[in-house]
């Protein structure tokens, strides 16, 4: 049974009793046995740890972990402290730069931002060493598609960040007005110049909750 600790434990009750989600868990292991894998067991579900269900400000929306060692910690976009910042990663840190004059960080970590209500979600929760997207195929976006369906249908307006086309998928997902969709080109090197540069969806996202009484997100992390 998932225990996440936390009120996600609760909202997700109904969905980690479906057969699927015991068939995932089962060829999640198997994989884990027979294969380097990422993140590390205990740190598949740190997104949902870190930010509950009830403080969820904002959704940024990942694909799958980085499948090089030691980068992926359960967080969408981030690395563990001291680990360099992937290329997608830097370039969120220079339309922060661009948009609300943060320098640039050399600090991949992103815990600061989900300690602030931004769930840092991967639609797929592992992946194989060295085999980016190798994981898409074993059930995990079932799962996550219930947890951005949860959000969905909470009365407390949330931001869904959608940066490239397999997050832009989702879209039919977010069906309440109540909420609000920011999409951009993926920050990746191959489309960042195609729209995310330039999104400004930092300081959107920070006009929004302050319309709504809401601290805003100190972007800023500590070097």
């Amino acid at each position: 049974m998932l225990q996440i600790g936390n009120s996600w434990d609760t909202v997700l009750a109904d969905e980690v009793k479906k057969p699927y989600f015991a068939d995932l868990m089962q060829k999640v292991s198997k994989e884990y046995e027979k294969a380097t894998v990422y993140p590390p067991k205990e740190n598949i579900y740190n997104a949902l740890r870190l930010t509950p269900y009830e403080k969820v400000k904002i959704l940024l929306l990942g694909q799958d972990p980085y499948h090089g060692e030691g980068q992926a910690h359960g967080l969408a976009f981030s690395v563990l402290p001291g680990v360099p910042c992937p290329p997608s990663l830097q370039n969120m840190f220079k339309e922060l730069q661009s948009d609300l004059g943060i320098p640039v960080s050399t600090n991949g970590c992103l815990t600061a931002w989900g300690e602030q209500g931004v769930l840092l979600l991967n639609t797929v929760l592992t992946v194989r060493e060295g085999e980016p997207n190798s994981h898409k195929n074993l059930g995990w976006t079932t799962f996550t598609d219930a947890v951005i369906r949860s959000l969905n249908d909470r009365e407390d307006p949330v931001i869904f960040l959608l940066w490239g086309a397999n997050a832009k998928e989702k879209l039919p997902l977010i069906t309440n007005s109540r909420h609000y969709v920011l999409s951009a080109p993926h920050p990746s090197p191959l489309s960042a110049h195609r729209g995310f540069f330039g999104c400004k969806h930092f300081s959107k996202c920070n006009l929004i909750l302050q319309r709504q009484n809401k601290a805003p997100i100190n972007w800023q992390l500590s070097f």
